[in-house]
Parts: structure tokens; sequence; C-alpha cells
């Protein structure tokens, strides 16, 4: 299947590895022209030359950024602008804020969640729009999560924003649609990053039994029986950022094995 996005430049915030390094990857794929942005530049290196193996001659450009700083947002958008001409895929994606119950949370580590989780994604869809509005064409994916529609415990902030960021998906997505704008979410289930291996360490330590442990009993709860790859999270993505998705906006989609067990 052709997806129509060839030469098109685009945005993928956290892409130094995991998911958002697969998102890049996916795109490059399909022709696009990615700017990826991490806080190391040491590691923004590594994972340019990682792209440039799987995909020789394509343009990658990396910029280093704190998403939970508004200037370094912007100072990402104007250099992939200069860049590319134009941003017209926009993939927002950043790791989760800490991992811990309501009672062990400070409210500085909810301020630091709002903005690394919640405030990246308004800024850097302001940043965007007005350029793919006046193009009338644009694509915006959110990263999210499972726990948008299946909270977890231990994850009280994420579970909190995640939910959140359906509810702006949605209301975006009907407020741009007219200017060809698509708005969509990603909600991964369990997919084997740096994140879920955190989370088993947290977690097997909690229920005294060994990482490898507690990570097959994770799997035994996923009607797929395994954990996703970040490639398999990435294709999904750029299927969402093409032509091909062009009556699709406003959705979270579910991309998690069939864990959530909710029906809508």
């Amino acid at each position: 299947m052709q997806l129509g996005i060839e030469g098109r430049g685009a945005m993928v915030a956290a892409a130094s590895k995991g998911i958002g390094k697969a998102v890049a990857a996916s795109l490059l794929g399909e022709g696009c022209r990615v700017s990826i942005c991490a806080r190391s530049e040491e590691a923004l290196e590594a994972a340019r030359a990682d792209l440039l193996a799987l995909h020789p001659g394509a343009v990658v450009h990396t910029a280093p950024c704190d998403v939970s700083r508004a200037e370094d947002l912007q100072r990402w958008y104007r250099g992939a602008e200069e860049a590319f001409g134009a941003v017209d895929i926009l993939v927002t994606n950043t790791g989760g804020p800490p991992a811990a119950r309501f009672a062990d949370l400070t409210e500085a580590q909810w301020a630091a969640g709002v903005e690394s989780t919640l405030m990246n994604v308004v800024r850097l869809c302001r940043l965007v729009l007005p350029g793919m509005r006046e193009r009338r064409w644009g694509r915006i994916v959110h990263i999210t999560s499972l726990v948008a529609k299946q909270p977890m415990d231990l994850l009280t902030i994420s579970s909190t924003l995640r939910a959140g960021l359906s509810a702006l998906t949605k209301t975006l997505g009907n407020q741009v649609a007219r200017d060809n704008v698509l708005v969509n979410a990603v909600l991964p289930g369990h997919v084997m990053t740096d994140r879920q291996r955190h989370l088993n360490e947290i977690r097997s330590k909690e229920q005294g039994i060994t990482m490898e442990e507690y990570a097959a009993k994770v799997q035994t709860s996923i009607p797929l029986g395994r954990f996703a790859t970040p490639e398999e999270l990435g294709d999904v993505v750029a299927f969402l950022c093409s032509e091909r998705a062009s009556y699709i906006t406003g959705a979270s989609l579910q991309v998690d094995g069939g864990i959530i067990q909710s029906t809508f």
C-alpha cells in the first residue's frame, strides 16, 4: 500500500529510542523527511546513525530539546520548518511521568508531569497548526497509553493526563477537521521499551519476584500473549499520518494486543 506521504516534513518527539525512534523509522520508510528531538545530543546522533543505516539517503534532522521547556519546543519547530520548508506531520511523544500511587506523589511531581506530558503537546500543536491549516493538510498523532482508558494504580499521573489527551484529541480534531488537518491518538499497551523495563522492575520488587517472572505474568494477561515491539507501533502511526487514513480523526486507537477490555 502506498501511503502517499513521500516528501512530507515530519516532527517526532522523544525519538532517540523506543516508540519514537520506531515511528521515525516508519515515516522515513515512507519517504518523509523527519526531525527528531531528545534531551541528549549524543543519543540523538546515535539514533540518527541508526536511522540512516536503515534508510540510506534519507533526510534526518536532529534537535536537542527538553519537551517540558516551551523555548526548546519553539527552537525545534523553527529548525524543522527551516530544514523542510513546512511541517506537515507532528507526532507527540514523551517518557512517562513518575510512577507512584497518589499518596506517594508530591505537588512538584504533579506539576512536572503536567509540563512534560500535557503542556508539551498543547505547545507543539499551537506551533504547527497555523501552517497546516493554511496549507489545508496536516496530520497530528499523539502517543499516549492504554491507561487513558484503563487506569493503573502505579501510574496515577499518567492515567490522569493521558485521559485528558484523549479529550484533547477529540476536541481539537473536531475544530480543525474542515481544514483537512487530522488529529488522532495511539494508545500503546505493553511495549518492550526502557519504560516497560522500569515498570517491570518496580512491580517485580513489590511482588517479591524476579523481573523475568513478572514479565511472564504480564504477558499471560495480554490476549495476544506477548509484548509489542516498537516497530509495530511505528507502522500504525505512519498509517494514521498517511493519505490512506484520510477519514480518521478524533480517534484514540488502541494498539494493545487486546488488553483493554472496554467495548468503547
